[in-house]
């Protein structure tokens, strides 16, 4: 693949984004029923970090990944709102001998590259993607953040001096 980005994006949520990037998740499945166009694309593509994850959609994807020996990020590390990674798809199937494919209808994925995060809107199917810098990426949601433990101010009631007796 050039060095130039191609000009389509396919749109993916997290944390399927993530394994695609690290080279995991050699699939991207999705439900698209002919006579879709898309169907017959094959390509370098863009792969976008969709903005939304929420709570259950990364925890069922993370107990999968667990499941095959897989550690997922803590969802605050991952990107969400731009390009992450470029790859080619090569083929796009019914079935597949992976994990990782769980249909209808599977994007193969070939030399998958990961690359500096390029903030961008996403869109449904693939779209013709361009940079906007303008788009901050989301703040992580207060589920995503890491559990913080709370020591709450209790007095000590059996201080020597503390009026109580």
């Amino acid at each position: 693949m050039s060095s130039i980005l191609p000009k389509l994006a396919l749109s993916v949520r997290q944390p399927w984004t993530w394994a695609i990037a690290a080279g995991h998740k050699p699939v991207e499945n999705r439900s698209w029923r002919a006579p879709n166009s898309a169907l017959r694309y094959r390509g370098p593509v863009a792969i976008h970090a969709a903005r939304g994850m929420t709570r259950d959609e990364y925890e069922d994807a993370a107990d999968f990944m667990r499941s095959i020996g897989v550690e997922c990020p803590p969802a605050a590390d991952l990107q969400r709102g731009g390009i992450v990674a470029i790859a080619i798809v090569t083929d796009i199937v019914k079935s597949m001998d992976s994990p990782w494919f769980f249909g209808p209808r599977g994007l193969v994925l070939d030399d998958v590259r990961p690359i500096d995060f390029i903030p961008c809107a996403g869109q449904l199917g693939f779209f013709e993607w361009r940079r906007d810098d303008t788009l901050a990426p989301p703040a992580p949601a207060r589920w995503m953040m890491p559990r913080q433990r709370v020591q709450a101010d209790i007095p000590d009631l059996f201080m020597k001096g503390s009026g109580h007796g």
